[in-house]
């Protein structure tokens, strides 16, 4: 029988992996291993194995002296004890909960205790913290355990950062996982696509003549960790929505050399430094979450002039590559939360299924509540102009009685309920930076499948068949006889 999850905030990567250890997650390997490949290619076999496989603890890594954790997210189990839940439903449901309109008068004094449950979750600023034990003014990057994933990747990658990053224009900080190749001892490439904050703030600074600075956390914890890789909202920052996930306040530290910047507190490393507007450099190929190299381009670079950490530190990392992967348990975790905030904006939407296999950004499956013509077509649209479902290459929309959650239902119903010619949109809009099939990058054409039951006003003037079904009071009656027979029970 599992251990029950543990529902509670972890302080730090090392309380995150003691707590995976004790519920059975982890394999420690303890012989010595190469970052160069060795690491990937046994990490691949764990995410290829049914549920996600376990989280890996490298001991002893060739070339450096600090261990190295992956796969840490990589299973529903995982991401859980991640987040501090039963399911990846509930903070979808506080958000939803915090959400809801109050009502006048009484009903409205009643919700004020809604804004003192969250005021509290908001960073809490720190003075000293474990992330500065060790402070090294004369850094070498070579020395962490950074590793390379694919035999054809440039080179190793920093594959889980928190890259934290303010426009000199003014505004919230922001927080971005951003992949960063390594070059030498003291820069990096740093992956900002054109659509993300951290492009923008360095344009800010582009027009303002001025480097950009930037702090690196490796490490923390992993509600954190997991908030990085969010869709929020630009005006929710994402330590504070790390905050509200793990219902306790995330401490933040000023940076050792950008005070300005404030990092997590209990991060195993900060690697601090800037970023020049006008230079570039080329960065990858990269075996990416699309299955797929990611081809070398220019990016900007960053140049790290100060490492503090702790002084006994995790490096904390990521592979991916074609599903499944850990990072599609961080994209499941993503579909579960933000669910609610979509219903909000459109509550004819039942469900929505992002299957691993479309990587994020190909494939949306959605069930709706269809109530007029068009309908299906209006939902297709306004996901489309949702954040980065703008990236959604292929929406398929079901009806609200389909289960998205099983792809073969979805596809059962494409096949059987789509004319070709009368049930697709094909429109042209902007696309992830990372996919290869476009005519021309971050843009090119997107499909709508209307996989519904048609309308006599959508063109279809004969009846719609019905489905095949039995009675389920004939069912229910026949399950009782079969049991009380003592036969082999029923699928």
């Amino acid at each position: 029988m599992a251990t029950p999850l543990p529902r509670r905030a972890f302080t730090d990567l090392h309380d995150f992996v003691r707590a995976l250890e004790l519920a059975g997650e982890v394999v420690r390997v303890p012989y010595e291993v190469d970052p160069v490949l060795e690491i990937a290619a046994l990490t691949d076999l764990q995410c290829k194995a049914p549920g996600g496989g376990k989280a890996l603890l490298f001991e002893r890594v060739k070339g450096s002296p600090w261990p190295v954790a992956i796969n840490l997210f990589g299973s529903r189990r995982r991401i859980c004890m991640a987040l501090g839940v039963e399911s990846l439903e509930e903070p979808g449901q506080r958000i939803l909960d915090l959400m809801e309109p109050p009502a006048a008068g009484l009903a409205a004094l009643k919700s004020l205790p809604r804004l003192r449950q969250i005021a509290h979750l908001f960073p809490k600023r720190v003075k000293s913290a474990p992330c500065k034990e060790v402070v090294e003014r004369d850094p070498d990057l070579t020395e962490l355990p950074v590793i390379t994933a694919w035999p054809d990747d440039g080179g190793p990658f920093i594959s889980l950062p928190l890259v934290f990053t303010r426009s000199p224009a003014g505004g919230p900080p922001n927080v971005g996982m951003y992949r960063m190749q390594l070059y030498d001892e003291r820069t990096t490439g740093m992956h900002w696509h054109i659509h993300k904050h951290g492009a923008a703030h360095l344009h800010a600074a582009r027009e303002r003549g001025e480097a950009l600075p930037v702090a690196v956390a490796l490490g923390g914890d992993p509600a954190l960790i997991y908030a990085a890789t969010a869709p929020l909202p630009d005006d929710i920052p994402e330590v504070a929505f790390a905050g509200f996930l793990r219902n306790r306040p995330v401490e933040m530290v000023p940076a050792e050399t950008i005070p300005e910047l404030l990092v997590p507190a209990h991060a195993d490393f900060i690697l601090e430094g800037y970023v020049e507007p006008a230079e570039s450099r080329m960065e990858g190929p990269y075996g990416d979450h699309t299955g797929y190299y990611s081809l070398a381009e220019p990016y900007p670079v960053f140049h790290c002039t100060c490492v503090t950490r702790r002084r006994e530190p995790l490096y904390p990392t990521i592979i991916v590559g074609r599903p499944p992967m850990e990072d599609d348990w961080l994209g499941k975790a993503t579909e579960r939360i933000f669910l609610p905030l979509i219903q909000l904006q459109l509550p004819e939407i039942v469900d929505i299924h992002l299957p691993f296999e479309g990587v994020f950004h190909n494939l949306v499956l959605v069930s709706i509540n269809k109530r007029f013509p068009g309908h299906a077509r209006k939902v297709m649209h306004a996901l489309w102009g949702l954040g980065q479902m703008q990236f959604a290459k292929c929406i398929v929309v079901v009806d609200g009685d389909v289960d998205v959650q099983e792809v073969g239902e979805v596809a059962f119903r494409v096949a059987n309920n789509v004319d070709w010619k009368r049930d697709t949109t094909v429109v042209e809009g902007p696309l992830d930076a990372l996919d290869h099939a476009s005519p021309q990058p971050r843009f090119g054409g997107k499909i709508g499948i209307d996989a519904t039951r048609k309308l006599p006003e959508e063109g279809h003037p004969r009846e719609w068949p019905g489905d095949l079904a039995h009675d389920p009071a004939l069912v229910a009656r026949l399950r009782e006889q079969w049991t009380a027979a003592g036969l082999e029970p029923l699928p």
